[in-house]
């Protein structure tokens, strides 16, 4: 059965992009490949982001692709990552992914963690 994919939710840019398609071919990854966005508890600000790579899908997951990336956000996740842009840094503060999340009212300084 071929899914539906959302877009708009999350938005990926440029250098995400790159840098997922890279880590894509890199590992050998095929059609199936996506990466797994959501959102936990913990951190110093009370929720906390979840990245990862993954090629399985769950019965409830929001199917979203932008810019030719599929991404994958768990139920409960969707509100907290409406409006997100999912950006990558490689620059002098720290290399990796960031997340740009207009719902969060407070963020701590690794922003890796936030409240809303």
């Amino acid at each position: 059965m071929k899914q539906k994919y959302y877009t708009a939710m999350i938005q990926v840019s440029e250098k995400a992009k790159d840098k997922i398609l890279e880590i894509k071919n890199s590992e050998n990854r095929g059609e199936n490949f996506h990466v797994r966005v959501g959102v936990k508890g913990g951190g110093c600000s009370g929720l906390m982001y979840d990245l990862e790579f993954d090629e399985v899908l769950q019965p409830t997951d929001k199917l979203i692709e932008d810019q030719g990336v599929k991404l994958v956000v768990d139920k409960k996740s969707v509100l907290y990552l409406a409006g997100t842009i999912l950006d990558f840094s490689d620059g002098l503060n720290g290399k990796g992914f960031q997340f740009i999340n207009p719902n969060a009212s407070r963020t701590c300084g690794c922003g890796e963690s936030f409240s809303v």
